[in-house]
């Protein structure tokens, strides 16, 4: 048996699990927080890089890397690690999550022509989270900063490349390069003159490897796979395959789903990144998810539990009532100025139960609208994959293949974008045309049948829709 690693360095901590490369199994895990910086001049949406090993370390502690054959690593998207022509770090790398860049965003969305022209050049639209946006904000409010920077990494291509003892090669994967908005998934390759358009001056630009394709390996001889980002490396952890979607409830929620081609659209609603499988992922993103639920359970004095059980207490529809969850506007659709709405208030629909399931029924009618924006693209979905703690919640789990129309998937909580990185290094170690098949343990399945009625579904929808194109006609189709 031999035994490979995932690392998963996130925003605020690094997990780590050692698995089986034959069947998956995990057999180690680790995590361990990012240290607090010692610099208390470090901002919020910054970080030395040398944390990120520090925490890797401690991730790691006890033994849990012994045996291991190969490693693969996910790490945040978007992220901006400037490094000069000797390879020295010019200034602590700004994260996705830095708010700064979003005039330098809106910047260069104008500059090159508006969406259609992005989206025709790298399949999205950048926003202030791309790593395009960063070099447009660096190069205005750090000039001196700017001209130093010879060559720009991601967080997973910088730890690879401390992992393989910092070789002259750098390199990076089609997934986590197609989220710095100077690398197209359209056409494979890296768009310099964005890069200029961004900085004033062109970049050295990591090498792009295959999805199986080494690294590299390090000075003790493991093999380090290409890595990816995390969302690509949590759908290659969950097994995704063609027809498959995603939806992640967090605060806000992300939809996206595996699909052949990269999808070009002028609008800007689909952003269109590469998996790491040499396919594509096309996404979506709400602004009003788990919040929602959680404001509604507030409001009735629960918790997300108790929310749960209220909404069970109710039958599909609400009663009348219809929650238009646009609590702070909308992305998809886009209504960025709109606020949330309760409509079909009447005497006998104005109870707890009531409003808890339109709570919940509003989160996942605007999810299955973003879903919808997906299919209208051509992307096929036959299969739900249910994130976050919101998707494990009795009403949702049961109302979600009602609204969503397939079956849904809710697995088991776990580290999913590590294992996926393990399943990378794991099929870099084998060698083979396509990754290792393994299975997802203990993965709840839930279609829709006579309990969960897509025809009821429908009617929700529908009640939902009426509502919604009634106070918002310009959502209307």
């Amino acid at each position: 048996m031999a035994i490979v690693a995932g690392i998963d360095s996130s925003t605020g901590r690094t997990g780590i699990v050692a698995c089986d490369s034959a069947t998956g199994a995990v057999l180690r895990s680790g995590k361990a927080p990012h240290p607090v910086p010692e610099d208390p001049e470090t901002r919020p949406g910054e970080a030395d890089p040398q944390i990120w090993l520090h925490s890797l370390g401690d991730a790691a502690a006890g033994g849990l890397l012994e045996g291991v054959r190969a490693i693969g690593v996910s790490a945040q998207q978007h992220g901006m690690i400037g490094l000069d022509a000797g390879g020295v770090l010019v200034r602590p790398a700004i994260l996705w999550n830095d708010p700064r860049a979003s005039g330098a965003a809106a910047a260069l969305l104008n500059e090159l022509g508006g969406p259609a022209a992005w989206t025709a050049a790298i399949g999205a639209v950048p926003g202030p989270t791309y790593t395009v946006a960063k070099l447009r904000w660096l190069a205005e409010f750090e000039p001196a900063n700017a001209r130093r920077i010879a060559e720009v990494l991601l967080p997973h291509d910088w730890l690879v490349w401390q992992l393989l003892g910092h070789p002259r090669r750098r390199t990076t994967d089609r997934g986590d390069a197609s989220g710095t908005g100077y690398w197209s998934p359209i056409t494979g390759e890296y768009r310099q003159d964005l890069v200029e358009l961004a900085l004033g001056h062109a970049l050295k630009l990591p090498d792009v490897l295959g999805p199986a394709e080494p690294a590299g390996h390090t000075p003790e001889g493991l093999l380090i796979s290409a890595g990816t980002g995390d969302n690509m490396a949590a759908a290659l952890g969950l097994g995704l395959g063609p027809g498959d979607a995603v939806v992640s409830l967090g605060s806000s929620g992300t939809i996206f789903a595996v699909h052949e081609q990269a999808v070009v659209d002028a609008t800007g609603l689909v952003s269109s990144f590469a998996d790491a499988t040499g396919r594509h992922l096309p996404m979506v993103a709400t602004l009003n998810a788990a919040q929602v639920l959680r404001s509604t359970a507030a409001l009735l004095g629960r918790d997300l539990e108790g929310l749960s059980d209220l909404a069970m207490q109710s039958s599909p529809g609400s009663y009348g009532l219809v929650l238009l969850p646009y609590l702070d506007g909308e992305r998809t659709p886009a209504l960025p100025h709109a606020a949330g709405t309760l409509t079909g208030m009447r005497a006998e629909s104005m109870a707890p139960q009531h409003l808890a399931r339109a709570a919940v029924e509003g989160m996942l009618c605007n999810t299955a609208d973003a879903l919808d924006v997906l299919r209208a693209r051509g992307v096929e979905v036959k299969r739900v994959f249910l994130l976050g703690a919101a998707g494990r919640l009795e009403a949702v789990r049961h109302i979600a293949p009602q609204l969503f129309g397939v079956p849904v998937v809710v697995p088991p909580p776990g580290a999913h974008a590590a294992r996926g990185a393990a399943r990378q290094a794991a099929w870099a170690l084998a060698g083979t045309p396509e990754p290792p098949d393994w299975e997802l343990p203990e993965a709840v399945t839930v279609a829709p049948d006579a309990e969960h009625d897509p025809a009821v579904g429908s009617a929700v929808r529908q009640q939902y829709r009426a509502a919604r194109d009634q106070i918002h006609p310009e959502t209307a189709a």
